[in-house]
């Protein structure tokens, strides 16, 4: 069989996620059997975990579960900001990965490169630290309005346009939630023309792939070229 392209399959595979999961979601006990076995069947299909594991869940795939479960015939697990990254886990069982894999190369890379360009090429001497994570948690939650602040920020601004840019290998923010955020922020669709969406074939950090480093700069550039008045950002 064919292997498809990542670009082939993503717009059936949104399609799905609207047309068809949520609502099944939304029915909850009141969705028939077969219908709830159908669903699983085309999830297994998109998610490459079996159709029983996803019917145990309800339909409901933790994302924790699904980073354990993908690999686990393989005794690997995925990286939750990049599930390029595979993990080995102490034992196959269980329902999450025990490390995040991505963490510990980018740990053993980025921190020495960076504490070593601070000191050895600014010269810039001190005691303090970097820190790969600042002391941002715990998060709150119940008194997060980003979204409809930017909403207003854009109502009151004309000349604000928004882009969003993620990566498709990416766990922690994925990028059909950005997408879901920039459908929800304005849906009465009046500022629509001033979103602009760009994926890449990368994790978190999309710089770490070659081609996405450049093309996510390219995009930047164009985007910021296309926040003069008199422009609009690009459809999504």
């Amino acid at each position: 069989m064919q292997q498809k392209d990542l670009n082939d399959i993503l717009p059936d595979a949104e399609k799905f996620a609207i047309n068809e999961l949520i609502p099944a979601l939304a029915k909850g006990n009141t969705l028939p059997a077969a219908e709830k076995d159908a669903i699983a069947q085309k999830m297994s299909g998109f998610m490459g975990i079996s159709k029983e594991a996803i019917l145990q869940h309800n339909l409901d795939v933790p994302e924790s579960f699904f980073w354990k479960e993908l690999l686990r015939s393989e005794g690997k697990t995925v990286g939750r900001l990049d599930s390029r990254y595979t993990g080995i886990d102490r034992i196959d069982a269980g329902t999450e990965p025990d490390y995040n894999s991505e963490l510990t190369s980018w740990l053993h890379s980025f921190t020495p490169a960076i504490n070593y360009y601070i000191r050895e090429q600014l010269n810039f001497k001190t005691d303090i630290r970097y820190n790969m994570f600042g002391p941002v948690s715990p998060w709150d939650f119940e008194n997060d309005n980003t979204r409809d602040n930017l909403r207003q920020a854009m109502a009151a601004n004309p000349y604000l346009k928004v882009l969003f840019q993620s990566g498709y290998y990416d766990g922690a923010c994925t990028y059909f939630a950005a997408k879901f955020t920039m459908w929800q922020t304005d849906p009465g669709g009046k500022m629509k023309d001033r979103f602009d969406f760009k994926g890449y074939r990368s994790g978190h950090m999309m710089y770490l792939r070659a081609e996405d480093l450049k093309k996510a700069n390219d995009d930047l550039r164009e985007f910021i070229k296309g926040t003069l008045p008199g422009t609009k950002a690009a459809k999504y």
